[in-house]
C-alpha cells in the first residue's frame, strides 16, 4: 500500500504509515479562522484522502464543503526530481498520472474562484507503490551455490529482500544491496528464489519470483568435462563412433573437456565387459586396497553406504601407518575382521587364500541382495538418469516385448513370422544364381531355359507376395518407425531380448561347434550342429532380412499397387539406422546372397540423407573363422559387432563411421564403412557344404568393395591359412584385372612378442613365399599366367604390410585378465590404417559408386569366371571420360594437321608464281623443307597427346585407376595415330609438289603465249592509231581477228602427251604384293589389269573341297568363307570407290600416290580379316585397281585437256578483244580490271579457301554432340533411332551392311545438323571475313610501297595473300597484259569490289544446301566421323555386333551390346529355325559351336579364346542387358527368317512381354548412359 502525510504549510514531515484513521480525520481539519465575506472567501477543499497509490498514478478524494458554487482545484506536485502542476474542475476524485515509482510525492492542493481568489492550501506527502526488481536472472549454477542478478527498479530503493525456499519451507533470507550468490545450497534441489525492492521508509516491494534446480554432483562434473547437454541428451551411438584427431594421436588431454574423449578411446580400446564393478551403494561389500594411507580418507568416510568395507594393505610396505588405518577403521566403525593385512609371516598363496575365503563368507552370508531394477532407486539418489525412466524407453520396451514374448521355438517362429526369408528366398538365390551359370541347361535353349528360370523366379515372388505380413514384423515396422530416442531403445530391448531367448541353446552350440572343429574327422556331425546354429539363431537383422524380402517382393507388383506403394518407405528407415551407427547386412550369409535391389535403395536414401558429404571409405577385414576378426574391429573402431567362439557373423554387415571435419580435409572423405565379414572356413569345413563357392565369392565382393582390406591370420591356424590365403590371392588378384587395387595389410594376431620385429622377419618372408605360390595357383586358374608374383597383383611390402598383435587375453577365459597389449597394438594398427587411407592417391567412392561396385561385383561374382563376367558402370563411366578425352585430343591432333597440310599445299600450288616470294631454290627443296617441318609437328602433338594421357592418368579424381589396364592401348594409339597422319601428309605434300611441279612447263609455255600476245595486240593498236581514222568496232574486230589468226598459227603449241596410268598402277599393284610369294606372280599374269574390275566383283570356291566345304558351312548354317569373304570385298569395294570418287572429285591431276593409297586400305581391312587367303586377296586387288585406273587415267586425261595452252589461249581470246578495244579508245579500265581481278583471280580463291576450311569446322560441329563423342555413344545413338523408326528394312540393313548404313546415318546427321544454312554459314562467314581481313591488309600494305606500276602493284597484293589463297595463275596472266589502270584508282575499285565479293558470296554461302557445300569440301565430315567411331571394324565372331573398344590399336576387342545370334544369320540345324541364343550367354554355358574357324568341329563357348583370343566376350551386365535385340527379334522374326531363308525362331514366353520402353532402357544399361 502506498502511504500518505497531510500536513499543513510549512509543517514538518510526520509518517502516518498504520495510523488509525480517526488520527488522520482529525489532523486533517481546518484551523478554525473567522469567516471571510462571501465574495472573498475561497473555502479550502476539505478532507483530502488517498485512494489509491499505484506505481505511477495517486487518486486523491475530496470533500467539497460548498457545492452551490464552482470552483478549479490546482495541484501542485512535486518530488526530489519531478515538480509538476495539475488544473481541473471542482470534483470528488482526482487521478494524477506520469509518477515515479517507489517515490515520496508532495501535493498542495488549492481552490480557485472565478475572479482568481485562492483558498487556503491543504498539503500531503503519498509514497507511490515501489517496483519489483525486473530481469531476475540466474546465471551461474551449481551442486551447492547459484548466482543472482537483477535490474534496479524505478525509485528510491534502499535494499533488497532475498528469500530462498524449498518445498515451502525458507532456507535462507538475505538483504542485500546488491546482485548476490547464494552458497551451502543441497544438490539436485528445486529452489524458489523470491526479490523484494525495500524502500527508504520501510516500505517492500511485491517480489519477482523465480525457481531453479542446483545440478547434481554428476551434472557438475559434466560440466567441467564440456559435457553438460548430455546429461539429458545421450551421446548418439554414431557420436561415439565417429573417428577424429583425438581418436588416432597420442597427445596429452589439454583442457577438462578433452579428459572424457581420451578416456572414451582408451575404453573403447579396452573392447572388454567390465566385469561386476558397482559403485558401494549396490554392493554388498566393497575391498579397498591400499598402499598408502591417507587418514581423512574422506572418499569412504563421506560416503553413506551399506556395504560391508574391507581394508587389505600390505603390512610390510614402508608407507603403511598403522595410526592412520586404525582412524579410518574407527570413524567407519570396522572390526578386525575387516582388515586384511598381509603379514610378514604370510606368503601369496595365503595371502590370497585369506581373501578368496572372505569373498565366500561375503557372498554366503550377504544380506544385501538386490535386483537390477533395484539399482534405479539408488541411481536417482546419486543424480544419475534412469533410462527405463523415461516414456520413450518403456515405450520401446513394450513392444520388443510384443515381439519376442510368444518365442519358443526359434525355427517355428522364423517359419511362421519371418516365412520369406526361409526357403523361398534360398530358391530365388539358386535360380538367380542358375541364370548367371547356366549349369543344368543341358542341350536345352538357352534363352528358353533363361525365360523359364525367369517364371519360376516370378512364381516365387508371387508367392512371397501372397504371405500377409506377420504380427511381428508389423508390430517391428511400427517400432522402427517410431522417433529417433524410442527407435534406438526398441533395438538394444530387441537385441537383450532375442540374446535372452537363444544364448542358453547358441552357447552350448558353439561350444560343440569349436570342439568338433579341432578334428575334421567329425563332419557330418559339424555339418548337424553348423545346421543348428543357423536354424537356432535368432537376431535383429532376421528381422531386416525379413524386411528387405518384403520390400523386395514387393517390387514385383505393378507401381500403382497400394501394396507396394505402402512399402516405399522402408528403405529409408533402414537408412536412417545406418547413418545413426546400426549395422546393415550386406551379404545374407545363410543364403549366401545380397538383396540387391533392397541394399541399393537403402544406400541410395542414405546418399539422399547425407549429400553432398556422401564420400565414403571402406575398411574390410578378412580371415579364418573365429579368428577374432569381429573383436579386432570392435577395438579398433568402438563398434559392437557380434563376437563368440563358433560360427558367430554370418555373410558380412557393413557399419557407418562418420568422420570428423577436421579430418575429412586429410582422409577426403565424409564417412568410414566398415565391412566385417563370416569367418572364411578352412577346406576340409568347406567340403561339408560346398561353402567353398561362398568363400571365394565372399572374399571378391568385400576386397571389390574396400579401399583397404585387412588379413587377419592367428599365428596357430597358418597351416589352415596357407589353403585361406588361395581365396584372398585370388580375390586380389580379380580386383587387379578388373582396375581397382585396394591397400591390404596382414594382422598376425597372438604373437607372444610383438617388439621383435627382426625374429618375426622369417615369418614375414614365409608368408611372402605363400602369397607368391598362391598368386601363381590363382592366376593360372584365371589364366592370368602372367601374375608370377603377389607384388605383380598389388603394392606390398613385406616390411609395411604387416602387423603383429598378442593376445587378448593373460590366460584362459573366462577368468583370465584381459591384456593391455592388445589394445595398445590395435591402436597402432588403426593409426596406420587411418595414415594409409589418407595417402591413397586414387578418387574417393561417394555411396552411389560404392552401389555401383557392389552391384558390379556380385553379378560378377555369380558367373564362375570373374574376370571375363566383371562389368560396372564406375569402370564403363571412367572407360567413357577416357575416351570422350582421348577423343578431344585426337581431333585437336588431326584438325591442326589439317590446317598446317592446307597452308602447305597452298604454298606448294603458288610455288613458282608471283604470289611467292621464294627463298628455295627448285621445288625438291620446298618438299624437302615441309617434310621435315611435318615431321616436327607431328613429333610435337604426339609428345603432347603422349603427355596429355600422363597427365589424365596422374588425376585423383574421375576414378581413372579403374582404367589404368587401358593406358597402354590408348598410348599406342597415339602412336600409330601419328604414323597414320606422317603417311597422309607426306602423301599429300609429295602428290602435290609433283602436280606443281608438273604444271612448271604448262604455266612456262602459257607464260610465253601471254607476253607474244602481249606483244602483237600492244603493235596491232600502234597500227590502227597510225591510220588517223576512227575505226569502228567492227573494224577493229576485223583486224584483231587477223592478228589472232596469224599469231595462233605461228606459235608453237607442243603436244601433252597423257601418261599410261594403268602402267603405274600395275606396277605398285605388283609391288605391294611382291612379297606374297611367286604364286602371286602366276595370278597376276593370269589376268590383264584392263580387263579387272569391269563388273562387281564376286568371289568363288574353286576346287572340289572347297565346294564341299561350301556345302558344309552352309549345311551347318554357319556364313561359310565364300559368303564372308564376299561380304567383306564388297566392304572394301566401297570403300576404295569412295575414295576414287572423292579424288575425281577435286579435279587434279593423278599421282602415284592415290593408287598407294587404295593399296593400304586394302591391306588394312584384309588385316582384320583372317579367313581370307592369297587368291582372294590378288583377285580383290586386281579388281579394284582395275577400276581404279580407268578412272584415274581419265581423270589424268581429263586434267590435260583443262590446261591444254592451245585451249586455255583460246578461251580468253574475248576477253583479249575487249581488252584491245579498251586500250585502243584509251577508255578508264580502273573499276572493269579491279571487277576482273576480283571476279576471275580473288573471288574463286576465297571460296576455295572456305571449301578448304569448312570440312573440319562441320566435324569438329559434329564432334560436340553426345552422340559422336565416343563409339560407345555413337552406337547407343544409331540403336536408339532404329528403335524410333521400329522398320525392318532399317534393322536388317543394320545388321547385314553395317558399315554401309552407318555412313549413310552419319550422314543423314550431318545434313539434319545443318539442314538450317545459318549454322554452317557461321563458319563459313568466319573465313570469309578472313580472307576479306588479309585482302585489305594486302591491298594497304601495296599501296604503301608506292610502285607505280600496276602490274607490280598486284604482284605485291598476291604475295601477301600468298599463303592463305591458292590465285589461278591462267587467271591471273589474262589479267595482267593490255592494262592501262591507274594504280590509285585501281586500288580504290578493287576494295570496293572485295565489298561486293563479300555480299555475292555471303549470300551464295546462305543460299546453298548442306547437300551442295559437302560436294565441294576438300575434307569430307562423313568419312572422318565414319573412321572416327567405326574404330577397329571388328565384329562379334558369333553375332557381328561391332566392336566399342577405343583407339584404333588397342588389344581386346569387346561391344556393350550382343545380340541373338540368329540375326547372324545362325539357325538350328535339323529345324532350321533361327537360334535365339545370344553369345553373351552363351561363353558361360556348357554349350558348343563349329565355324569355319574350328575347321568344322564342335568346340566349347566356354573356351572361344582358343580361337579368338583378341575378343572379349563378357556376360550381360543384367538379365535386361540384351532386351533391345530381344524384343527386335521377336517384333520381326518372321520377316528375319524370310530374308535369311530359314525358318521363325522359338520366341521365349519372357521376350513377349519386352516393350519398346524396356528396350530402350536396356541399351542405356549397356551402353552406360545416364
Amino acid at each position: 500500500m502506498a502511504e500518505s502525510v497531510p500536513t499543513m504549510e510549512n509543517s514538518d514531515e510526520e509518517d502516518l504509515y498504520n495510523v488509525p484513521d480517526s488520527y488522520l480525520k482529525s489532523y486533517c481539519e481546518e484551523e478554525n479562522t473567522p469567516p471571510t465575506p462571501q465574495s472573498d472567501y475561497v473555502p479550502p477543499p476539505g478532507k483530502v484522502t488517498v485512494l489509491n497509490a499505484g506505481q505511477e498514478t495517486v487518486s486523491l478524494g475530496f470533500s467539497l464543503p460548498d457545492n452551490s458554487v464552482r470552483y478549479t482545484l490546482q495541484l501542485d506536485y512535486s518530488c526530489n526530481t519531478q515538480r509538476d502542476r495539475l488544473i481541473t474542475e471542482d470534483s470528488s476524485t482526482v487521478k494524477v498520472e506520469g509518477l515515479t515509482p517507489g517515490t515520496e510525492y508532495t501535493f498542495s492542493i488549492v481552490r480557485i474562484a472565478d475572479n482568481g481568489n485562492q483558498s487556503k492550501a491543504t498539503s500531503l506527502s503519498v509514497f507511490t507503490e515501489p517496483s519489483p526488481p525486473v530481469q531476475l536472472t540466474v546465471y551461474q549454477v551449481s551442486s551447492e551455490f547459484l548466482s543472482l542478478r537483477w535490474d534496479t527498479p524505478a525509485g528510491e530503493v534502499e535494499s533488497y529482500i532475498v528469500t530462498c525456499c524449498s518445498e515451502g519451507d525458507i532456507v535462507q533470507e538475505l538483504t542485500t544491496d546488491t546482485n548476490l550468490t547464494l552458497s551451502n545450497l543441497n544438490p539436485g534441489v528445486c529452489y524458489s528464489l523470491q526479490v523484494s525492492a525495500q524502500l527508504r521508509n520501510g516500505r517492500i516491494s511485491k517480489p519477482t519470483v523465480t525457481s531453479v534446480h542446483t545440478k547434481t554432483h554428476l551434472e557438475g562434473l559434466l560440466e567441467d568435462l564440456g559435457l553438460e547437454q548430455h546429461y539429458t541428451e545421450k551421446l548418439s551411438l554414431s557420436t561415439i563412433l565417429q573417428i577424429d584427431e583425438k581418436n588416432i594421436t597420442d597427445e596429452p588431454a589439454k583442457c577438462n573437456s578433452d579428459i572424457p574423449w581420451y578416456f572414451l578411446k582408451k575404453l573403447m580400446m579396452v573392447n572388454v565387459t567390465a566385469r561386476n564393478v558397482k559403485c558401494t551403494s549396490t554392493s554388498a561389500a566393497v575391498f579397498v586396497f591400499f598402499d598408502k594411507w591417507d587418514s581423512k580418507c574422506e572418499l569412504l568416510t563421506n560416503q553413506h553406504h551399506k556395504a560391508q568395507i574391507f581394508l587389505v594393505g600390505n603390512h610390510q610396505s614402508k608407507h603403511f601407518n598403522l595410526n592412520a588405518l586404525k582412524k579410518v577403521a574407527t570413524k567407519l566403525g570396522l572390526t578386525n575382521s575387516n582388515i586384511i593385512l598381509k603379514a610378514k609371516h604370510m606368503n601369496d598363496a595365503d595371502f590370497v587364500k585369506t581373501l578368496r575365503k572372505t569373498v565366500s563368507n561375503v557372498v554366503e552370508n550377504s544380506k544385501m541382495k538386490m535386483r537390477i531394477e533395484q539399482m534405479a532407486d539408488i541411481a536417482h539418489e546419486l543424480g544419475i538418469w534412469v533410462d527405463e525412466d523415461t516414456s520413450e524407453c518403456q515405450a520401446a520396451k513394450k513392444n520388443a516385448d510384443v515381439i519376442t514374448a510368444d518365442i519358443k521355438n526359434i525355427l517355428k517362429y522364423k517359419e511362421g513370422q519371418l516365412p520369406l526369408q526361409g526357403q523361398i528366398w534360398k530358391e530365388l538365390t539358386c535360380l538367380e544364381k542358375e541364370e548367371f551359370r547356366l549349369r543344368k541347361v543341358g542341350s536345352e535353349d538357352i534363352e528358353k531355359y533363361k525365360s523359364d528360370l525367369q517364371v519360376q523366379k516370378t512364381e516365387l515372388r508371387k508367392k512371397q507376395n501372397s504371405y500377409d505380413m506377420s504380427n511381428a514384423m508389423t508390430c517391428f515396422i511400427n517400432a522402427i518407425s517410431s522417433p529417433g530416442i524410442e527407435r534406438s531403445y526398441f533395438l538394444k530391448w530387441m537385441r537383450m531380448n532375442l540374446d535372452n531367448v537363444s544364448r542358453e541353446k547358441l552357447s552350448g552350440l558353439r561350444e560343440q561347434y569349436k570342439e568338433k572343429c579341432k578334428n575334421s574327422e567329425n563332419k557330418e556331425e559339424i555339418k548337424d550342429i553348423d545346421k543348428q546354429l543357423s536354424n537356432s539363431s535368432l537376431g535383429t537383422e532376421h528381422f531386416f532380412r525379413e524386411m528387405g524380402q518384403i520390400y523386395e517382393a514387393s517390387l514385383s507388383l505393378p507401381e500403382t499397387d497400394q501394396s507396394r506403394q505402402q512399402l516405399q518407405h522402408l528403405p529409408k528407415l533402414c537408412a536412417e539406422l545406418l547413418l545413426d551407427g546400426f549395422p546393415l547386412e550386406l551379404v545374407d550369409g545363410d543364403a549366401s546372397n545380397i538383396p540387391l535391389r533392397w541394399v541399393s535403395d537403402v544406400l541410395s536414401q542414405l546418399n539422399d540423407l547425407v549429400s553432398p558429404k556422401n564420400k565414403i571409405l571402406v575398411v574390410t577385414v578378412l580371415g579364418v573363422q573365429s579368428t577374432g576378426k569381429s573383436t579386432l574391429l570392435n577395438t579398433m573402431f568402438g563398434v559392437q559387432f557380434a563376437v563368440s567362439s563358433g560360427r558367430c557373423t554370418r555373410g558380412a554387415f557393413m557399419l557407418l563411421i562418420r568422420i570428423n571435419e577436421h579430418l575429412k580435409k586429410e582422409l577426403n572423405c565424409d564417412f568410414m564403412v566398415i565391412i566385417d565379414t563370416e569367418g572364411l572356413k578352412s577346406p576340409e569345413l568347406a567340403q561339408l557344404d560346398n561353402s567353398h563357392e561362398h568363400d571365394n565369392e565372399l572374399a571378391t565382393l568385400v576386397v571389390g568393395l574396400s579401399d583397404i582390406t585387412i588379413i587377419n591370420i592367428a599365428m596357430e591356424n597358418s597351416i589352415e591359412m596357407k589353403d585361406i590365403l588361395q581365396i584372398v590371392v585370388h580375390a586380389f588378384l580379380r580386383m587387379k584385372e578388373v582396375g581397382k587395387r585396394p591397400k591390404c595389410q596382414f594382422v598376425h594376431q597372438n604373437v607372444s612378442d610383438v617388439s621383435a620385429h627382426e625374429k618375426n622377419l622369417r615369418d614375414r618372408k614365409l608368408l611372402l613365399q605363400q602369397l607368391n605360390e598362391m598368386t601363381q595357383a590363382a592366376a593360372k586358374m584365371e589364366k592370368k599366367e602372367e601374375n608370377k608374383s603377389f607384388t605383380d597383383v598389388m603394392e606390398y611390402s613385406p616390411d609395411t604390410g604387416n602387423w603383429y598383435i598378442p593376445g587378448l587375453w593373460n590366460g584362459n577365459p573366462p577368468m583370465a585378465p584381459v591384456n593391455e597389449g592388445y589394445s595398445e597394438a590395435v591402436y597402432e594398427l588403426k593409426k596406420n590404417i587411418i595414415k594409409i587411407l589418407g595417402s591413397c592417391d586414387s578418387s574417393v567412392n561417394d555411396i552411389l559408386e560404392f552401389t555401383e561396385w557392389m552391384k558390379s561385383l556380385w553379378n560378377a561374382v555369380k558367373h564362375e569366371n570373374f574376370i571375363f563376367s566383371f562389368r560396372n558402370s564406375l569402370v564403363a563411366d571412367a572407360y567413357m571420360r577416357l575416351c570422350t578425352e582421348f577423343n578431344k585430343w585426337e581431333w585437336e591432333f588431326r584438325k591442326e594437321m589439317y590446317t598446317w597440310v592446307t597452308k602447305s599445299e597452298t604454298r606448294i600450288s603458288n610455288y613458282g608464281t608471283v604470289a611467292v616470294k621464294s627463298e628455295v631454290s627448285d621445288m625438291r627443296e620446298l618438299l624437302t623443307r615441309l617434310k621435315s617441318e611435318a615431321c616436327t609437328v607431328l613429333s610435337k602433338w604426339e609428345t603432347k597427346l603422349l603427355g596429355n594421357l600422363t597427365q589424365y592418368f596422374k588425376q585423383t579424381e574421375g576414378h581413372v585407376y579403374l582404367v589404368e589396364q587401358y593406358r597402354e592401348d590408348f598410348a599406342n594409339s597415339a602412336k600409330s595415330l601419328r604414323r597414320e597422319m606422317e603417311r597422309s601428309v607426306l602423301n599429300q605434300l609429295t602428290a602435290a609438289a609433283d602436280i606443281r611441279q608438273g604444271m612448271t612447263e604448262l604455266d612456262r609455255i602459257k607464260e610465253n603465249h601471254t607476253k607474244e600476245l602481249e606483244g602483237r595486240v600492244s603493235g596491232l593498236i600502234e597500227q590502227c592509231r597510225e591510220k588517223k581514222v576512227q575505226m569502228t568496232d567492227k573494224e577493229l574486230d576485223k583486224e584483231f581477228d587477223k592478228m589472232w589468226k596469224q599469231m595462233v598459227n605461228e606459235l608453237s603449241f607442243p603436244e601433252q602427251k597423257a601418261a599410261n596410268v594403268i602402267t603405274s598402277v600395275s606396277h605398285h599393284l605388283r609391288e605391294n604384293l611382291s612379297r606374297k610369294g611367286s604364286h602371286v606372280c602366276q595370278l597376276l599374269s593370269q589376268k590383264n589389269l584392263k580387263n579387272c574390275g569391269l563388273q562387281p566383283f564376286t568371289y568363288t570356291a574353286e576346287g572340289f573341297c572347297k565346294k564341299v566345304k561350301n556345302k558344309l558351312s552352309k549345311f551347318f548354317n554357319i556364313e561359310d568363307q565364300v559368303m564372308a569373304l564376299q561380304k567383306t570385298a564388297d566392304h572394301i569395294s566401297m570403300d576404295c570407290t569412295q575414295f576414287v570418287t572423292e579424288k575425281l572429285g577435286k579435279k587434279n591431276n593423278y599421282h602415284e600416290t592415290y593408287i598407294q593409297e587404295i593399296l593400304h586400305i586394302i591391306d588394312e581391312r584384309l588385316q582384320n580379316n583372317q579367313e581370307t587367303d592369297i587368291e582372294f586377296e590378288v583377285s580383290l586387288k586386281q579388281h579394284i585397281c582395275g577400276f581404279a585406273a580407268r578412272e584415274f587415267q581419265k581423270m589424268h586425261e581429263d586434267f590435260i585437256h583443262v590446261n591444254d595452252p592451245y585451249r586455255c589461249l583460246n578461251q580468253n581470246k574475248e576477253k583479249f578483244r575487249a581488252d584491245f578495244k579498251d586500250v585502243f579508245h584509251q577508255r578508264d579500265q580502273c573499276q572493269k580490271k579491279a571487277e576482273e581481278f576480283t571476279n576471275r583471280c580473288l573471288e574463286p580463291a576465297v571460296e576455295a579457301f572456305v571449301n578448304r576450311s569448312l570440312g573440319p569446322d562441320i566435324i569438329g560441329e559434329m564432334l560436340t554432340g553426345q552422340q559422336f563423342s565416343t563409339r560407345m555413344f555413337f552406337q547407343y545413338s544409331v540403336l536408339l533411332d532404329l528403335l524410333s523408326k521400329d522398320d525392318f528394312k532399317n534393322y536388317q540393313s543394320y545388321i547385314c551392311s553395317y558399315e554401309e548404313y552407318v555412313k549413310k546415318w552419319t550422314l543423314d546427321q550431318i545434313v539434319k545438323h545443318f539442314s538450317n544454312q545459318s549454322t554452317t554459314f557461321k563458319f563459313e562467314d568466319q573465313h570469309l571475313q578472313s580472307s576479306v581481313r588479309s585482302i585489305n591488309n594486302a591491298i594497304n600494305k601495296a599501296k604503301t610501297r608506292k610502285s607505280g606500276n600496276l602490274k607490280t602493284f598486284v604482284k605485291n597484293v598476291c604475295q601477301e595473300l600468298g599463303d592463305k589463297l591458292v590465285i589461278s595463275q591462267d587467271a591471273l596472266g589474262a589479267f595482267m597484259i593490255l592494262n592501262n589502270a591507274d594504280q590509285e584508282q585501281f586500288a580504290h575499285w578493287l576494295t570496293e569490289c572485295v565489298k561486293d565479293m563479300t555480299n555475292t558470296l555471303g549470300k551464295k554461302f546462305k543460299h546453298t544446301n548442306i547437300q551442295m557445300k559437302l560436294k565441294k569440301l576438300h575434307v569430307n565430315p562423313q568419312d572422318e566421323l565414319f573412321t572416327k567411331l567405326i574404330g577397329c571394324g571388328n565384329q562379334c565372331p558369333f553375332c557381328e555386333a561391332p566392336c566399342e573398344a577405343g583407339g584404333r590399336f588397342h588389344t581386346e576387342h569387346w561391344t556393350s551390346l550382343h545380340r541373338p545370334e540368329g540375326l547372324g544369320r545362325f539357325r538350328w540345324r535339323e529345324t532350321k529355325k533361327l537360334v535365339t541364343d545370344v553369345c553373351s550367354s552363351s561363353v558361360i554355358s556348357d554349350n558348343r559351336f563349329r565355324c569355319n574357324a574350328t575347321n568344322g568341329e564342335w568346340h566349347p563357348y566356354k573356351r572361344y579364346t582358343d580361337f579368338f583370343p583378341d575378343w572379349r566376350i563378357a556376360p550381360d551386365a543384367s538379365l535386361q542387358a540384351s532386351d533391345y535385340w530381344k524384343y527386335v527379334l521377336t517384333k520381326f522374326n518372321k520377316q528375319f527368317a524370310e530374308a535369311y531363308n530359314a525358318k521363325p525362331a522359338d520366341i521365349p514366353l519372357m521376350w513377349r512381354y519386352i516393350t519398346p520402353k524396356q528396350a530402350e532402357a536396356s541399351i542405356k544399361e549397356s551402353f552406360n548412359i545416364k
